[in-house]
């Protein structure tokens, strides 16, 4: 017989979110977090908002000993107040893993995955989806509509599922069947679209305002940030406060990269790590690699690039809604940006399955690759730490590698 036990907490009942307002991060404007809100709208000025906290009152890390792994042990400088709101499937707190049987092509760089695979419908999605549908229940949403490549989409389906709010996905129609199939299982309404993200968010947008839906489309609203930022203060952590001197980063829509450096930026006015910044790489596809010509051709925002279907879904996104975040936080960190060909992520895909066991999504191979050409060049240094960031489980591509 098995013995019955009391079920662990996933959250820390103890803790309170220290949440104030939110602010544009470019006019300045702060807005109200205790209603619904989008994006600034102050004198023209669409940028996304920020959440900010009181994070003046010398919080300790010590307050993180004995909580539950998830993302959620962070739950002061989370959005949510009341935590009967919070909807969670024990996301957050994937594993560090060291290159190990590639480690001769490193040389004398130390180089290590953050593995967001295990992740709850296994991506790095369910984080920011976590974060956004606990707000929007606790701000008493009840429809739920997103564009999505395809590991969004399955990531609201759950989500909205759990917190009982009806979810609508819109998702191109060369996403494959896994993501559909996915979605339709969670009991989300499944539109597909004949194009890119970008016509799935016109189609959103315009059934949004004509329902009354609420959208989280990437960097539309303000909570899908805060769950991904989350990723930041797990590296911190489990690097023991001193941070990798280089991360690298698949650049879609540009979340995970503005939350990881927004969680530094916390982290340091808490006194919780010092003021030394890893370099900030961005991987993107050769077919939408607009931020990556940006950069190199030193513009403030990105041109719509998209040259058709990629392997790696979450990469065809052709611009940005926060491309001037996602610029300005590369020139910041002294980084780079890189593009790779689905040709090349496949080959690194099985380069990283046959020789190191994880089957990574082709958006976590593609960084692979970049990292070799960026050792190439030059860029990277011996004696440093880089890190890697494989966002979701490459068993979900397979209709696209095999």
């Amino acid at each position: 017989m098995i013995a019955s036990h009391p079920p662990l907490p996933l959250i820390d009942t103890e803790s309170r979110s220290l949440i104030l307002h939110l602010r544009c991060p470019e006019c300045g404007t702060v807005y109200d977090a205790s209603v619904l809100q989008t994006v600034c709208y102050h004198e023209g000025c669409t940028s996304s908002l920020y959440a900010e906290y009181d994070l003046s009152g010398g919080l300790s890390k010590d307050i993180l000993t004995n909580r539950p792994a998830n993302m959620w042990r962070y739950r002061e400088v989370m959005p949510v107040m009341d935590i009967e709101n919070i909807v969670s499937l024990g996301e957050g707190f994937t594993p560090i893993l060291p290159l190990q049987n590639l480690k001769h092509l490193a040389g004398d760089i130390d180089v290590y995955w953050k593995d967001e695979s295990g992740n709850p419908t296994g991506s790095f999605k369910a984080r920011g989806i976590s974060a956004a549908v606990s707000k929007a229940k606790e701000l008493g949403i009840d429809t739920i509509v997103t564009p999505t490549a395809g590991n969004a989409g399955g990531a609201l389906a759950a989500y909205a599922a759990r917190a009982g709010i009806k979810a609508v996905v819109y998702m191109p129609k060369l996403t494959p069947k896994l993501f559909k199939d996915e979605c339709r299982l969670y009991g989300a309404q499944l539109v597909e679209v004949d194009g890119s993200i970008s016509d799935c968010g016109k189609m959103a947008n315009a059934d949004a305002i004509k329902n009354g839906w609420f959208q989280v489309s990437t960097l539309k609203e303000p909570y899908r940030l805060e769950g991904k930022k989350t990723m930041g203060y797990e590296i911190a952590e489990q690097f023991n406060w001193q941070l990798p001197d280089v991360i690298i980063y698949p650049t879609g829509g540009g979340t995970g990269l503005l939350g990881i450096w927004k969680a530094f930026n916390e982290m340091e006015t808490l006194g919780w790590i010092g003021s030394h910044r890893p370099r900030m790489v961005a991987v993107q596809s050769d077919s939408c690699n607009g931020i990556v010509k940006a950069f190199h051709n030193d513009t403030h925002t990105s041109e719509f690039t998209d040259g058709g279907f990629t392997i790696a879904n979450g990469l065809r996104v052709p611009k940005p809604y926060a491309d001037k975040l996602i610029l300005k936080v590369l020139r910041e960190s002294h980084g780079h940006a890189i593009s790779v060909s689905d040709a090349q992520m496949e080959t690194a895909l099985k380069e990283i399955a046959r020789t190191e066991g994880m089957l990574i999504a082709p958006e976590g191979a593609a960084l692979w690759y970049a990292f070799k050409k960026l050792k190439a060049q030059n860029w990277l240094h011996d004696g440093e730490t880089v890190l890697l960031l494989n966002t979701g489980s490459g068993y979900k591509y397979l209709e696209n590698i095999c």
